[in-house]
């Protein structure tokens, strides 16, 4: 098991890289779905925090309402994989969707971009936007390379 000072780094490099992660969440009856969406890492050295710029759709609304957390896939055709379990909240707040909606907005490409290319996200306070928080409580990383024998590491974190 390594540390999460060891494995965000890497985890975050990765994940920007591949910017878009298939995830996961269960309803009401524990019935998985899983949707396309576009995460975007901050790593200060000591926590790693997550936010999604997203619809507050019903569906997600009642998802993370019965169960507050998701599972983050990232791949590559080169295997290039990492994974991200995490608790999920949403946060609703304007100062909170104003500064994820500038993060998206200043970050460099290929993560970053400008919200305003979704045709219902005119700003970051219309009901259309809402940010969902990540707190992960496991992390893996794991380098195509590995599986193509070719060297590597693969890192893996869990929260104590």
């Amino acid at each position: 098991m390594n540390t999460l000072i060891e494995t965000a780094p890497a985890f975050v490099e990765m994940a920007h890289q591949i910017v878009w992660c298939s995830v996961a969440t269960v309803d009401q009856k524990n019935r998985p779905m899983s949707r396309i969406l576009h995460p975007i890492w901050e790593w200060d050295g000591e926590n790693l925090v997550g936010w999604i710029g997203t619809s507050p759709t019903p569906i997600k609304r009642a998802h993370l309402a019965a169960s507050p957390y998701m599972s983050l896939n990232y791949w590559t055709n080169t295997h290039d994989t990492c994974v991200a379990d995490c608790h999920a909240e949403w946060a609703l707040d304007d100062a909170t969707r104003k500064q994820i909606w500038d993060l998206f907005l200043n970050a460099p490409a290929p993560v970053g971009y400008d919200p305003k290319i979704v045709p219902a996200w005119t700003s970051p306070t219309v009901d259309a936007f809402a940010v969902i928080k990540l707190r992960p409580w496991r992390l893996r990383v794991f380098p195509g390379s590995v599986l193509m024998g070719q060297g590597g590491a693969v890192l893996t974190w869990r929260e104590s």
